[in-house]
């Protein structure tokens, strides 16, 4: 065998340069027979074959600086570091330069498009809150006869983000009837008192997603009331920027970080993060959209962690505080009832905007008293009644709450007020300021001390530390039961003692009555032994009040009784506020609300309790 030009011939054939098969004349003679020409015929086609590849791969040595090489690691370093481990042939192969080339084109073409999409992001952003031309977005006015046409920014949630429906599937909505009239009705301060699983915490994220990645240099802060809420929520979030398009993604919504709660937009220089009432949020941040849900059950330090928040929305940002309702009390409450005079717009969405909410009735389906003027009074359907009173039978009282009918009896459905919230709205309403503060108004003063008159103190008091509760006490005039002052803060048994002495000694040597409970022994110490004041309450031959299981049902009685019937006695705002969260549990005791302090109303109880006494 020999080769020549890559080609295989046998012995007695050549290859012409044009690659043609010729018979060697010193073999021409036994050239005849027909099996030797049926052989040299099949030999004549391979040779063709072999000569073909020989030709290209000569062609291809002569483009490549080091050869083309084989499939050895020899050949590899022959050829200067070409790899060589997958056969390449002629058609694959492509020069170094012309494919880096080619990148950079790509990378070009990826780069231009990507700016093009921050453009139109940025000049939709221009068109967020001017109202859509498109008509097919139009919508009535719920009982009245005018179109209401809403803001493209809401045609931008409609068009651009998916939602997870309740039937679990992942699709782009339609705006719901409560999320409608929340966008035609909303300002800059909005408070939002609803019934459950309207959407309207999904939407509110959603037209703040979007203003997020339209206008540059956005952060929105969305808290929620723990952290376990605040991780679902943004899990809705993620999904709005997860469903963008892949040119979104890979373009100017780039997220540079992307934490459990927080996407952060560098091209844009924007931000949306999702935090809990608890983290310190707002602290050093400058926010521009600031969506606070489920207030009411922001816990002990909400009204803190509240202004904190609001303090760091820029002049002329958003804000949104939304909630069910949770008791007549806490920061919610309070917004809800002063947003008329602090400029929020109020939002209360019942239970029947809710379109899904209603069941099949039955045939012999009839209405109770109650429930017909209900339906009459609100248009609703036998359906809805239906779907109503499945909720009453498994929820019971908190139905009121958990699917609001209207924006007052929401509020009472949790925890019944001891002392009744009408009687205490009105005190409030009333409540005096005080005569004269003390101790950056940790002592107030009401009443001064008159020459002949007898006084009462009660105190409840607590260990000290800032996080914990406070010590009160309340100084009551012996013969009227009015208060005339009042001690409030974080003092340690010895401070207390301090404090209270110094305030009977003002009060004509007043009786001094410390529940002995917990850390009141070390109050009657410091007080008794320590500082040597005598005039102290006794009972059973033991210094200070005892409230057990048996004292304080009718301790809480009296007070209730006395707050009823004559609140004009009563001063102090902070007593009257601590009146309002003095709820019944659901085991039938009278307590503090979940959050909520007790202790200026058991300091007065105390104080009630001995003047009844005649001590």
């Amino acid at each position: 065998m020999a080769s020549q030009g890559g080609g295989v011939v046998n012995q007695g054939e050549v290859i012409d340069q044009q690659g043609g098969l010729k018979r060697d004349d010193a073999a021409g003679a036994g050239f005849g027979t027909a099996k030797k020409k049926k052989t040299r015929r099949k030999r004549a086609k391979v040779g063709f074959a072999a000569a073909a590849e020989g030709s290209a791969r000569q062609a291809l040595e002569a483009l490549l600086p080091h050869g083309l090489g084989g499939d050895s690691e020899k050949s590899n370093k022959e050829n200067g570091g070409v790899p060589t481990d997958k056969k390449r042939d002629a058609e694959s192969w492509e020069p170094e330069p012309k494919k880096r080339k080619r990148k950079q084109s790509k990378r070009k073409a990826l780069d231009a498009s990507g700016k093009r999409l921050l453009e139109r992001l940025k000049n939709q952003g221009l068109t967020l809150d001017r109202p859509t031309l498109k008509s097919e977005y139009w919508r009535a006015i719920p009982g009245s006869e005018e179109i209401w046409k809403p803001p493209e920014g809401d045609v931008y949630v409609e068009e651009l983000l998916k939602f997870r429906q309740k039937n679990g599937r992942v699709s782009v909505i339609r705006l719901n009837a409560a999320q409608a009239e929340y966008s035609r009705r909303c300002g800059k301060l909005n408070i939002v008192l609803k019934a459950r699983q309207l959407g309207i915490t999904s939407y509110i994220a959603a037209r703040y997603f979007v203003r997020t990645i339209m206008r540059p240099g956005t952060l929105t802060m969305l808290v929620a009331h723990d952290r376990i809420a605040a991780e679902e929520i943004f899990r809705i979030v993620r999904r709005f920027w997860d469903n963008m398009g892949e040119d979104y993604r890979k373009g100017p919504l780039r997220a540079s970080h992307s934490s459990a709660r927080e996407l952060v937009f560098p091209k844009l220089d924007s931000e949306f993060t999702v935090a809990s009432a608890d983290e310190n949020a707002g602290r050093g941040r400058t926010i521009q959209n600031l969506h606070c849900t489920e207030v009411s059950r922001w816990g002990h330090d909400g009204e803190e962690a509240l202004a904190s928040l609001r303090a760091a929305v820029v002049p002329g940002g958003e804000i949104v505080l939304e909630s069910t309702a949770n008791g007549a009390w806490g920061p919610f409450y309070e917004e809800w009832q002063q947003a008329p005079e602090t400029g929020y717009v109020q939002h209360f969405f019942p239970w029947w905007i809710e379109e899904s909410y209603k069941c099949d009735a039955g045939r012999d389906f009839t209405m109770t008293e109650e429930e017909a003027e209900v339906a009459a009074k609100n248009h609703l359907s036998a359906a809805q009644i239906a779907w109503r009173r499945r909720q009453q039978s498994s929820l019971r009282g908190l139905a009121v709450q958990e699917f609001a009918e209207d924006a007052v009896t929401c509020f009472k459905a949790s925890g019944e007020c001891v002392f009744g919230v009408e009687v205490i709205e009105k005190a409030l309403a009333g409540a005096g300021q005080p005569i004269a503060t003390e101790d950056n108004g940790r002592i107030c003063y009401w009443l001064p001390p008159q020459a002949k008159a007898e006084y009462l103190i009660g105190v409840d008091p607590a260990g000290g530390l800032a996080s914990g509760d406070y010590s009160c006490a309340q100084v009551i005039d012996k013969t009227t039961g009015a208060q005339c002052a009042e001690l409030h803060g974080h003092f340690n048994p010895r401070e207390t003692a301090e404090l209270v002495e110094k305030l009977a000694k003002k009060y004509n040597e007043a009786l001094v009555a410390v529940e002995r409970n917990n850390h009141g022994h070390a109050v009657l110490s410091h007080l008794v032994d320590s500082r040597g004041y005598l005039n102290v309450y006794s009972e059973g031959g033991q210094q200070g009040w005892n409230t057990t299981a048996v004292s304080r049902p009718p301790m809480l009685a009296n007070l209730t009784e006395m707050l009823q019937e004559k609140p004009d006695l009563f001063q102090s705002a902070r007593l009257w506020n601590e009146c309002k969260t003095f709820v019944r549990t659901a085991h039938g005791s009278p307590a503090a609300a979940p959050g909520a302090h007790d202790d200026c109303v058991l300091a007065m109880a105390i104080a009630q309790a001995v003047r009844k006494e005649g001590r």
